[in-house]
């Protein structure tokens, strides 16, 4: 296979500051794609720290789990999943409150973006690279008043709690307070604009370039190509108030209604509301928070459960923990609950469903709450079949003791970034995913 230099790939198109600007993205995507399919979306689940306990697999064969109780859940999607335990974090002795869960470090941060979680990171470099969605980033999380999220961009910040606000901002052009979403179209059809003229311009030079690459790249670029003109139709279509401006088939959930006082089943509306986003290509990156790092009411009367999970469930110093192994097997179940929901909705352009194209990962703030260390960080990842992730028909359970950092590094690279400058922990020198868990 015939090779190019970046100077020369641009050089063969024409080196336009405009064809930079478009290329740049796909000749990344030739020297350091992984070998998994690139998801178009990512979906953080976010909660406080379990017990190590009741978390745990019973058993591991290989690689392959016996589910715990709390677990169990897990089971009806098990083709899907790959856990990920033993994970230290650049500071074990942090706790509660502390920003590593996300970030991969603590209160510190020597990079251009100030301390930023993964996914405003990953939403930073899509701007970089062009992408452009209505809303950017959708943080949503009910009842996380009395501590902090997971979530930073140089300061903490805060999802929108209400599912009414959430739906009104995704579906209907209410633009939050908090600057997460906008619906001013001006940007994106200037963004339209240049791209088309690009594109419509260099014919000529892509037939030549293309006749010098190898059949893998032409491939690559091919795809690369695709995403474009994907991405030129939808701009094109009709951009409804709430951003919608899709290929005019997505699954748009009803109005919420239900019981918006309680926190858990608030957040059940919010899933529906983030599924509904990626239908409608209003946003790739999602997140939710589940109770802030400090406490987390959780009043479920269908499972005998009432409390609060930090001090009345995380440190009640029973050694089974029976109330915390109710919820975290409701979460598990709220977790497999949106995959499901994910594999049902087709893509709007028929590629698939949304599971197919989408990444998921529950992530944590802590290994071990009741103890408060983060020794072992803990993760549970789910993709499509053929997607991002090296899955196995009985899931996959991976015991590593690499930094935690480099599984949010494996986010990044899903999502197509490899330039990891400026984010995680400044003190560690290479950095790379973490090995594994990506598909060959």
């Amino acid at each position: 296979m015939r090779s190019h230099s970046r100077r020369k790939f641009l050089k063969g198109v024409g080196a336009s500051l405009g064809a930079s600007l478009l290329f740049s993205p796909f000749y990344d995507s030739i020297a350091n794609a992984a070998p998994g399919k690139k998801p178009k979306r990512l979906l953080i689940f976010f909660t406080m720290g379990t017990a190590p306990s009741i978390w745990k697999p019973k058993s591991v064969s290989g690689e392959t789990p016996t589910f715990s109780e709390s677990t169990s859940p897990l089971e009806e999607v098990k083709e899907h999943i790959v856990m990920l335990d033993g994970l230290p974090s650049g500071s074990p002795s942090n706790n509660h409150g502390s920003a590593d869960g996300l970030t991969g470090m603590g209160y510190y941060s020597n990079g251009p973006y100030g301390l930023i979680s993964v996914d405003q990171y990953i939403v930073e470099k899509l701007k970089g690279s062009g992408l452009s969605t209505p809303i950017p980033s959708l943080l949503l999380g009910a009842a996380v008043e009395g501590g902090k999220t997971g979530f930073y961009k140089g300061t903490n910040l805060s999802p929108i709690g209400s599912p009414t606000s959430a739906y009104s901002t995704v579906f209907t052009g209410f633009t939050p307070s908090n600057n997460q979403g906008s619906n001013d179209n001006s940007a994106a059809e200037a963004l339209l604009k240049r791209r088309k003229s690009v594109l419509d311009n260099l014919t000529k030079e892509l037939t030549s370039l293309k006749g010098n690459l190898g059949k893998e790249q032409q491939y690559k670029l091919d795809l690369h190509l695709e995403s474009i003109r994907q991405l030129e139709q939808r701009l094109s279509n009709t951009m409804t108030p709430g951003g919608g401006g899709g290929t005019g088939t997505c699954s748009v959930p009803g109005t919420p209604s239900g019981d918006m006082t309680n926190g858990l089943k608030a957040n059940q509306l919010h899933l529906d509301i983030i599924v509904g986003a990626f239908a409608c290509d209003i946003t790739r990156i999602a997140a939710i928070q589940w109770g802030s790092d400090q406490m987390m009411n959780a009043n479920l009367s269908e499972i005998g459960l009432s409390g609060e999970e930090h001090n009345g469930m995380i440190h009640t110093g029973a050694p089974a923990h029976l109330d915390l192994i109710k919820l975290e097997k409701w979460l598990h179940q709220q977790f497999v609950g949106v995959i499901k929901k994910l594999k049902a909705t087709p893509e709007a352009d028929g590629s698939g469903t949304l599971l197919d194209n989408t990444l998921v990962a529950w992530c944590r703030d802590m290994g071990d709450a009741p103890n408060h260390t983060q020794n072992e960080m803990k993760f549970v990842l789910a993709s499509g079949n053929g997607g991002y992730l090296k899955t196995a028909p009985g899931g996959r359970f991976i015991k590593s003791g690499e930094r935690h950092e480099r599984v949010l590094l494996s986010l990044c690279d899903a999502m197509g970034v490899t330039d990891f400058s400026g984010f995680g922990d400044p003190a560690l020198g290479s950095k790379s995913p973490l090995p594994g868990i990506a598909a060959t």
